[in-house]
């Protein structure tokens, strides 16, 4: 059950009207990176989580989202709310309405005249919201590692969005979200290492022959070496050659098993489709290029 304080978590103060900061302001309501995909994403891992301790807090920080949610709406709604009444009442002349809509360039024109000023569902280029965002798998070591990527990339949005205005009190709003972006990731790191097993993600081991294996794939100019191939946690570096392929050590080719009418088929197959290297035809592409020497 959800409990509704008409107070906002953090105080909003928009010193004046700006819609096209506004439509920047979308990608955090209604972007991938946005507060609304963060939001369903730790409020359906919590419905299915297990482990009592990790259900509470996604609980928490879910509902906290929807309160992150409302405070970025609330901004959104503040920057547009005077070309919103502009707009309703057909104050100003057409062209010049378009001009204050439109600014330095922005497309606050698009959500303006679909959504009337609204802070609607899209992002700041107008795709809508969709639940294709939500990229939980339903395995706690693997969703609370996208949980603090989540929060890191929704932290660098707010950076950007901070960069992007000088109203001292949008900038205060929006720097109190990005911290507890911060807070978040805390909490999903620590829940994470708080697991007797954290990693490997899910239950079964990997082959040994391979696990502690780095494969050097980039060779040439550039070719470095840390903590990420060598050391703790490595084994081996293979610089794949001709006679290292394939790592297992078989034929590295594939191979399936038919049936006699399998076979029979596919040999019909691929007889039907047969080329043959000595045959070298007129192409449309020959007659293109002799009609155009002839012209010349």
């Amino acid at each position: 059950m959800f409990n509704h304080n008409k107070r906002l978590q953090y105080t909003v103060r928009v010193s004046e009207s700006n819609p096209g900061l506004a439509n920047l302001m979308l990608e955090q309501f209604g972007g991938p990176q946005g507060e609304l995909a963060a939001a369903m994403r730790y409020f359906t891992q919590a419905l299915a989580e297990e482990d009592p301790g990790r259900k509470d807090m996604l609980l928490d920080i879910a509902t906290e989202e929807l309160s992150h949610l409302e405070v970025i709406g609330s901004i959104i709604a503040m920057l547009n709310r005077g070309a919103k009444g502009l707009l309703a009442e057909t104050i100003d002349q057409q062209a010049e309405m378009y001009r204050a809509l439109q600014g330095a360039g922005n497309d606050s024109h698009v959500t303006q005249i679909l959504y009337g000023g609204g802070p609607a569902l899209v992002n700041s280029a107008g795709q809508l919201w969709n639940a294709g965002y939500i990229d939980t798998i339903g395995e706690p070591t693997a969703d609370l590692r996208s949980n603090i990527a989540a929060e890191a990339r929704a932290k660098i949005v707010y950076e950007r969005l901070i960069n992007v205005t000088e109203d001292p009190g949008v900038r205060d709003a929006l720097t109190f979200l990005m911290t507890r972006e911060v807070a978040h990731q805390k909490s999903f790191e620590k829940a994470l290492y708080s697991m007797d097993k954290s990693f490997p993600p899910g239950k079964l081991p990997g082959d040994p022959r391979f696990t502690d294996v780095y494969v050097n794939t980039s060779r040439g100019e550039g070719d470095t070496t840390g903590p990420w191939c060598e050391g703790k946690g490595f084994s081996k570096v293979i610089t794949p050659t001709e006679d290292s392929l394939p790592v297992d050590g078989g034929d590295g080719h594939c191979e399936v098993g038919l049936s006699a009418e399998e076979q029979t088929a596919v040999d019909a197959f691929i007889l039907r489709g047969k080329s043959d290297p000595t045959r070298d035809p007129v192409t449309g592409a020959d007659l293109g290029t002799l009609q155009q020497e002839a012209t010349r």
